[in-house]
């Protein structure tokens, strides 16, 4: 089934390389030694990373795979430097995580509106042979070549930016939660993986003050492994820094089902286990004041609970109040990820991409476009090592 959210793309990137210098000698009847007057050439184009807000999904990336960085021109007489390449940026929602889709290394991690990453810089332009004009070497008839363009194939991994995230078993509730809390209007049915792609709404609180609510497909047990949907949206959650279990009241063992739950994240990601936690007893308009009373004993003492209703709006506010204050602790704050152990790139998940893209083996042409030099321009052409 196609969906309209796209949460990784595989993507080849080639910057422009830097134009060829000039090696130009300047004759006019009126200047019959001129000297050398070669420009140098202009710098290749880079391939750059941008954070924008108003993207939420890669979609429109996935039929452009392609990212190709203008060529620098080359350098002509007069001691003209040759025109730069064209940069090319690609927009991507904040969050977007990029590392080499060749060998799973981190590259950058884009998670502010208007961040510029640059994924691979252009070559720099050769120097024209007037740079090398000295007193004992008046008429250089040489200039540097522009140095080569990078290329690499880059994936880009989408983990959505929220403050809540919710974690339960299929029909726990999670998407009538949030459309009770929130402006957003997830799908909402009677029938298990009913929600199918991740959804975000803004949860408003008190005095202005809002949060932001990341709702994922249902997670069943061996979701880790594979099993459902789990595994392809767990990552989406890497990122929140408090997470809501919901568990509904008509469960047989609430205990049991937040085992399983926890167990799914800690075997998909250790790291899950420093994050803020809070169950949510859910569709609690099912029970009475009785059975309630009862099902205290039963729920887990190492984390706050709160019975709710997402139909009657039982419980909603001191849900909200009690995941304002989670949140605003020291221990839960959402931090960028900065490492390449922090991003979700084991061997299985790297293995479930390449899988992903295996259509992808037609290749990479380039177009190879130098151009040879004149022999009228360069008599003499040397290899230089360019400064830093």
């Amino acid at each position: 089934m196609e969906t309209n959210f796209i949460d990784y793309v595989k993507i080849y990137c080639r910057s422009g390389k830097g134009g060829r210098g000039s090696a130009h000698m300047h004759r006019a009847k009126y200047m019959p030694k001129g000297g050398p007057d070669g420009g140098n050439g202009g710098n290749g184009g880079s391939v750059i990373l941008r954070g924008n807000r108003n993207y939420w999904t890669l979609l429109h990336l996935r039929y452009d795979r392609h990212a190709y960085a203008g060529h620098g021109g080359n350098g002509s007489k007069n001691k003209s430097t040759g025109q730069k390449g064209a940069d090319k940026v690609l927009e991507v929602p904040c969050g977007t995580v990029a590392y080499n889709a060749e060998t799973g290394e981190y590259i950058c991690d884009v998670t502010e509106h208007g961040q510029e990453v640059v994924l691979l810089r252009g070559g720099r332009g050769g120097l024209g042979n007037f740079n090398f004009c000295t007193p004992t070497n008046q008429a250089p008839r040489y200039a540097q070549p522009g140095e080569p363009m990078q290329e690499m194939e880059v994936i880009l991994e989408l983990k959505l930016l929220a403050d809540v995230g919710l974690v339960g078993f299929p029909n726990a509730g999670k998407s009538t939660l949030v459309s009770s809390l929130s402006s957003a209007k997830p799908k909402i049915a009677n029938y298990p993986f009913t929600t199918l792609e991740p959804s975000l709404g803004i949860v408003a609180y008190r005095d202005g003050k809002s949060f932001v609510m990341a709702d994922i497909p249902g997670i069943i047990e061996g979701a880790s492994q594979g099993k459902g949907l789990g595994l392809r949206f767990l990552r989406h959650i890497e990122r929140n820094s408090l997470l809501l279990f919901m568990v509904p009241a008509d469960t047989n063992d609430i205990q049991h089902e937040y085992d399983i739950l926890l167990n799914e994240l800690t075997t998909f990601n250790p790291e899950l286990l420093d994050k803020g936690r809070v169950l949510a007893v859910t569709k609690c308009d099912l029970i009475d004041d009785e059975l309630m009373d009862m099902l205290r004993p039963t729920l887990p003492t190492d984390i706050p609970t709160v019975f709710i209703s997402a139909v009657t709006g039982q419980g909603l506010d001191e849900l909200k109040d009690l995941l304002w204050t989670e949140m605003n602790s020291e221990s839960n704050k959402i931090a960028a990820i900065q490492t390449q152990e922090s991003i979700v790139h084991r061997p299985k998940d790297r293995a479930r991409v390449a899988a992903d893209f295996e259509d992808d083996d037609e290749g990479f042409m380039l177009d190879d476009d130098d151009e040879e030099y004149d022999i009228e321009d360069i008599e003499e052409l040397d290899d230089f090592q360019y400064e830093e």
